[in-house]
């Protein structure tokens, strides 16, 4: 289900997942362009499954609807680090408010909806955007777009295991690293398999 954790932090060197969709999508600019892309983009997932997990929650999924707020949570972190990159040459950056439009609809196709945005980040646009950073030097950026990379493809992957068992749900909690941004379901791990963020410091949910 999730991340094997290895002896060496995964990056787009040592690993065969970092790959461009040959449809891409995404418009690729500088990086600093693309972290400014990529903030807006994970304030918007963020307001989504915020109000998805609203949704959920009122049709009585607790489960998917402590899923939706974590994956909600983990989007605030990448947009933290990305942030923090973008301030280091426009000091005065200011993050984009989020959009208060956004509302749930029924929880199974919330679950696609977010499978969706987590696949098309982390095989089209974070790739995309890694391959610049690597082309600029731009070593923080490169980083921050990796664990972001690979923190999104476990969200799809857990947004899908919710999908297929929407109706046999358990009474499992998530694990969502400070760090990073990946989500661990269940107690079995140790460490954050993107970071090595240790285990007493994950978030509940």
């Amino acid at each position: 289900m999730t991340m094997k954790v290895r002896d060496v932090a995964p990056n787009a060197s040592n690993s065969s997942n970092f790959n461009v969709v040959a449809d891409s999508q995404t418009k690729v600019g500088t990086t600093l362009e693309n972290l400014k892309s990529a903030v807006n983009g994970e304030t918007g997932a963020s307001a989504k499954y915020a109000a998805f997990s609203k949704a959920a929650q009122a049709a009585g999924y607790d489960q998917i609807a402590r899923q939706f707020a974590a994956t909600s949570a983990a989007e605030q972190i990448h947009i933290k680090l990305e942030v923090a990159e973008i301030q280091k040459k426009e000091p005065d950056y200011v993050a984009p408010e989020a959009p208060t439009d956004v509302v749930g609809t029924k929880t199974d196709l919330d679950l696609i909806s977010g499978a969706l945005g987590e696949i098309y980040e982390t095989s089209d646009m974070y790739p995309s955007f890694i391959n610049v950073a690597i082309e600029e030097g731009e070593t923080g950026a490169q980083m921050v777009f990796t664990r972001a990379k690979l923190a999104e493809s476990v969200h799809a992957e857990l947004y899908m295991d919710a999908y297929n068992n929407i109706d046999a749900q358990d009474d499992e909690k998530f694990y969502l690293c400070p760090v990073c941004g990946y989500i661990h379901k269940g107690e079995d791990f140790e460490k954050c398999p993107i970071c090595f963020a240790p285990k007493n410091s994950f978030r509940e949910f």
